[in-house]
C-alpha cells in the first residue's frame, strides 16, 4: 500500500520537513485538547508559529495535518523499536527487552499515541488503510521476535497464537497511554512493565523455564 502524497507548493525539502514538524507538534497538542473536528487550521498555524497562509503552502486541507500526524507517529515508534529490538536472538530475554522498549516508547509518546487512536477514524478512505497497515507492520515486528523464540524452542505456540500474542503485547503497551491516569495509582512505568511482562509470558514458556 503506497504512501499518500501530501502536496506542498514549497520545493525546499528541508524547509518542508521543518515546517511540517512544527505543524505536527502544534496539532498534537490541539487535537488532544479539542479533537480534530473542533480544531481549526488557523489554530494549527498559530500553534506551529506561522500564518494561515504559510500553513497552506505545506498542506491543502486540514485532514492532511491529521494524516501527517499519524504517519509520523508510526514512523517514530517503528524506528525506535527497530533500533532496540534484535529479532534474530530468539530468546525470552530478547522478547522481554522488546516489550520493555515498546512500553517505554509509548510512555514517552503518550500524547501522540492517544491523538492517533482518538482521531484516526477521521482520516479519508484512501488514507486510513495506509495508516492501519503501518500498525499491522509494527505488530509484525513482535511476531518475528516471538517466532524466533519458538524456533529456538523457548516457547511452543501455533502461528495463530503467535499472531494473537503479538497483538496482545501491542495493546498492553497502548493501555499505558490510554489508562495511565488510573494505572499510575498502583504502578510506576517500570512496575507496569514487570507485571505485564510476567502476565504475557505466563503460560507460553515451557515447563522449567517460567518467569519468576
Amino acid at each position: 500500500m503506497s504512501k499518500r502524497e501530501v502536496h506542498a507548493s514549497v520545493k525546499d525539502e528541508r524547509l518542508v520537513e521543518k515546517r511540517r514538524d512544527q505543524m505536527i507538534k502544534g496539532a498534537v497538542h490541539l487535537f488532544k485538547q479539542k479533537g480534530f473536528h473542533r480544531t481549526t487550521t488557523r489554530e494549527i498555524a498559530k500553534a506551529a508559529g506561522f500564518s494561515i497562509g504559510t500553513l497552506y503552502e505545506y498542506i491543502r486541507q486540514k485532514e492532511d495535518v491529521l494524516y501527517l500526524v499519524c504517519d509520523t507517529i508510526y514512523d517514530q515508534v517503528r524506528d525506535r523499536l527497530e533500533k532496540n529490538i534484535d529479532m534474530k536472538l530468539g530468546t525470552i530475554e530478547s522478547l522481554k527487552l522488546a516489550i520493555a522498549n515498546y512500553f517505554r516508547v509509548v510512555d514517552e509518546m503518550q500524547d501522540e499515541v492517544l491523538v492517533m487512536y482518538q482521531e484516526a477514524k477521521s482520516l479519508s478512505r484512501d488514507a486510513l488503510p495506509y495508516v492501519l497497515q503501518k500498525e499491522i507492520e509494527m505488530v509484525g515486528m513482535f511476531e518475528k521476535v516471538i517466532a524466533g523464540c519458538a524456533d529456538k524452542g523457548e516457547i511452543s505456540l501455533t502461528a495463530t497464537e503467535r499472531q494473537l500474542l503479538a497483538h496482545n503485547i501491542f495493546v498492553q503497551g497502548q493501555m499505558w497511554g490510554f489508562r495511565r491516569w488510573a494505572l499510575q495509582r498502583n504502578y510506576t512505568l517500570e512496575e507496569y512493565i514487570e507485571v505485564q511482562t510476567k502476565l504475557i509470558l505466563r503460560g507460553i514458556q515451557k515447563s522449567g523455564n517460567q518467569p519468576e
